[in-house]
């Protein structure tokens, strides 16, 4: 689909070809056979069918100048897919990927507009999984990507990765971006993803960045950030697929290369002693990742760390895991009336983990009857399977315990 954003700058005619290519594979392939280079044969076919559609539109002028632009490639229908692409780098696809997150993150677009946007190009994401990843309803994404992409196409913003004195201004929101794509593919029991590939992808782009901006601590910051959650991979689900909760995961499971990478990458992004909170999140990380055992665990570190994360994104979802590590580090009893606090937030509004944490609280303070009820409120809003039988297993926990008790 980058592919051919890039030669006509039409976001909706790409989705649409990147879709009838799909689409003949899916026929073609079981009876012809897959091709050596299947992504070559699906980027050529998505733009063969771009040129299909832009000599219909022979009436308008500038679709025609598109075509013309895509001339070189029809003159080589004749050819296997693969011979037409025989000639790119092995990185063509994934630097064009690159350059779609730049054109989405363009200035003069609204920065969540960037975000959904680039997530709904770059990963396939549906309307729905984005929404609920931005908190907001379906429509209301919907509405917000029809905008930018009409943004694009009318201002004639360009396909490009733009010069290197322009970067930092776009930096916030490629950052967001990758991390937002790199969640997508961490979350436990994300249906319909192919989660490892997804997170590798948002941990090899977040490298391209790091790579083009040296001088900017931040984007090694979301690298060692990725690197240490993406180190715990293995262990968060059992051989069922359910949650681990981290408490409970066995560390001996977790990538301790990939810990030792993503704690140098950090070390080396903090030396330049200008924090972001990128920085400061993966240092909220390396505190887990470098604990033995849980009980080894600084929780006063971590809401100390929370707290200076406020001051970058101040927020409900800030707030709440700073909640969490104060009942850590302090007792549930004091932690419980933060987040109390926060449940006339409307942005968690729909949050499951504010119940589930609530709930959590409850239980470990005995009071097993309400942790049942705030349980099944948390069971009712969460978005996978793998989650909500993580929840239904931690109630049937609570009720039983509050029949047993005097």
């Amino acid at each position: 689909m980058a592919a051919v954003i890039g030669q006509t700058g039409d976001w909706d005619l790409a989705e649409e070809c990147a879709q009838d290519a799909f689409e003949r594979a899916l026929e073609r392939w079981p009876r012809d056979g897959v091709p050596d280079r299947p992504g070559a044969w699906l980027t050529t076919t998505a733009r063969h069918r771009a040129l299909d559609v832009l000599r219909r539109r022979t009436n308008e002028a500038r679709k025609l100048r598109e075509a013309a632009r895509l001339e070189p490639v029809a003159d080589r229908v004749t050819e296997p897919a693969e011979a037409v692409l025989a000639g790119q780098e092995p990185d063509a696809v994934p630097d064009d990927r690159l350059r779609l997150i730049f054109t989405c993150c363009h200035p003069a677009l609204p920065e969540a507009a960037q975000v959904a946007l680039t997530l709904r190009s770059l990963t396939g994401l549906t309307t729905a999984e984005i929404a609920r990843a931005f908190l907001v309803p379906e429509s209301t994404m919907a509405q917000r990507l029809t905008r930018a992409k009409g943004k694009i196409r009318h201002a004639g913003i360009p396909f490009r990765v733009p010069p290197r004195a322009m970067l930092p201004e776009r930096t916030r929101a490629v950052l967001a971006v990758l991390y937002l794509l790199f969640n997508a593919g961490y979350a436990v029991g994300a249906d319909g993803l192919d989660q490892r590939r997804v997170t590798a992808e948002a941990i090899r782009l977040a490298r391209l960045l790091a790579g083009l901006l040296p001088d900017d601590p931040e984007p090694a910051g979301l690298l060692a950030l990725m690197l240490l959650h993406d180190a715990r991979s293995a262990a968060r689900t059992d051989a069922r697929g359910d949650l681990v909760p981290l408490e409970e995961q066995d560390r001996a499971r977790w990538d301790r290369q990939r810990i030792e990478e993503g704690l140098a990458v950090l070390d080396a992004a903090l030396a330049a002693h200008r924090p972001g909170p990128y920085q400061v999140q993966a240092a909220i990380a390396a505190c887990h990742a470098s604990a033995p055992g849980p009980e080894a665990t600084d929780w006063r570190q971590i809401a100390l760390l929370y707290a200076e994360l406020a001051r970058f994104t101040a927020g409900p979802v800030v707030e709440l895991n700073r909640a969490v590590a104060v009942a850590m580090a302090e007792g549930p009893a004091v932690g419980l009336p933060l987040v109390e606090a926060l449940s006339g937030a409307p942005a968690l509004r729909g949050y499951h983990l504010l119940p589930a944490t609530r709930a959590d609280l409850l239980r470990r303070l005995g009071r097993h009857e309400e942790a049942a009820a705030a349980y099944g409120e948390a069971l009712r809003l969460a978005p996978t399977a793998a989650e909500r039988r993580f929840l239904e297993r931690r109630r049937e926990e609570a009720e039983r315990a509050a029949d047993r008790a005097p």
